[in-house]
C-alpha cells in the first residue's frame, strides 16, 4: 500500500496561502511514490474561543476547495460537523473527515457514510483504539466506500496529549488504513489562554515513530508562516520543512 499524505492549512485562508500550499503539495506528488491530498476546513466549529476564526463557511469554502481540486488536480479532504453538510461536501471532497470530538456521533457518521465517500474518522482524545471498532462499524454498515482511522493522542491529564503508538497496529485490524496526525498530536489543548498551544519540535519524531509502528498515512497541517496561521498556529509544521520529512517517510521507487 502506498502511503498517503493529508496536508494543508488547518482552516481555509486567503487565496495566496491556499494556492501556495496546494502548489507545494502538487510538486511533492510528482516526486514521491505516495498519494497526496489537500486538506483544509471550511468551518472549525470546535474552536476554543467564541472569537476564534472559524473559516469562510460551507458555500464559499466548498467553492474554494473545488477550485483547488480543479486547478492543481489534487484530491480533497475536509471535515464536517453537522449531518446537513455531508451531501454537499461529498460533491467536492474525496475523503470526508469526522473530527475527533465527534467520532462517536452516530448520525454524523451515518450521514457521511451514506454518500459513499471514503470516511476518515479521527480517534477521539478520550477513546481507546479497540473502541473505535464501533465507529468503523457504523460507517461500514451505512455505505462508506472505505473507512480510515487517524491517531492523534489521548488526554491523560489537563492540557496535554500522549500518543500510545500501540494504537496504530491495533487499529489496523479494524479499518482500511491508519493515519498518524503528526501535528495535532503535539497540541496542548486549550493550554494557551483561550487557544491551544503546541510543541512543533516533536512533529518529525511523531511521524517517524508512527512509521515504525506501521502507519499507512500521515496528516500534517502546514503553513508558510505558522505564527500567522489563523488556526492551530502553535502546532503547525512550517511548509519548507515538509519535504524533508516526506523523504524520510517514503521509500521512492
Amino acid at each position: 500500500m502506498r502511503p498517503c499524505f493529508i496536508i494543508g492549512p488547518c482552516v481555509i485562508e486567503e487565496a495566496s496561502i491556499n494556492n501556495g500550499i496546494a502548489s507545494h503539495i502538487k510538486e511533492l506528488s510528482l516526486r514521491y511514490n505516495a498519494d497526496f491530498y489537500f486538506k483544509s476546513s471550511f468551518d472549525k466549529a470546535n474552536r476554543t474561543s467564541l472569537t476564534s476564526y472559524r473559516g469562510p463557511g460551507l458555500s464559499v469554502g466548498l467553492q474554494i476547495l473545488s477550485d483547488i481540486k480543479e486547478q492543481f488536480n489534487l484530491p480533497i479532504v475536509t471535515d464536517i460537523h453537522e449531518t446537513s453538510q455531508a451531501l454537499p461536501v461529498s460533491r467536492v471532497a474525496d475523503i470526508i473527515q469526522i473530527p475527533a470530538f465527534l467520532c462517536r456521533q452516530t448520525d454524523l457518521i451515518v450521514a457521511a457514510a451514506k454518500t459513499g465517500r471514503v470516511i476518515n474518522i479521527k480517534k477521539g482524545q478520550f477513546m481507546s483504539a479497540a473502541d473505535m471498532l464501533y465507529s468503523v462499524q457504523k460507517a461500514r454498515q451505512s455505505g462508506a466506500g472505505e473507512v480510515y482511522l487517524t491517531e492523534r493522542g489521548n488526554m491523560y491529564g489537563y492540557n496535554d496529549l500522549v500518543v500510545d503508538f500501540r494504537n496504530i497496529p491495533a487499529m489496523k485490524d479494524i479499518c482500511h488504513r491508519v493515519i498518524m496526525d503528526c501535528t495535532h498530536s503535539v497540541q496542548i489543548p486549550g493550554g494557551n489562554a483561550g487557544k491551544s498551544g503546541g510543541r512543533p519540535q516533536y512533529i518529525e519524531s511523531m511521524a517517524l515513530a508512527a512509521k515504525a509502528f506501521g502507519a499507512e498515512g500521515y496528516f500534517f497541517e502546514v503553513h508558510p508562516e505558522p505564527e500567522k496561521a489563523l488556526c492551530d498556529s502553535a502546532c503547525m509544521l512550517q511548509l519548507d520543512k515538509l519535504e524533508g520529512i516526506v523523504k524520510k517517510l517514503v521509500d521512492n521507487k
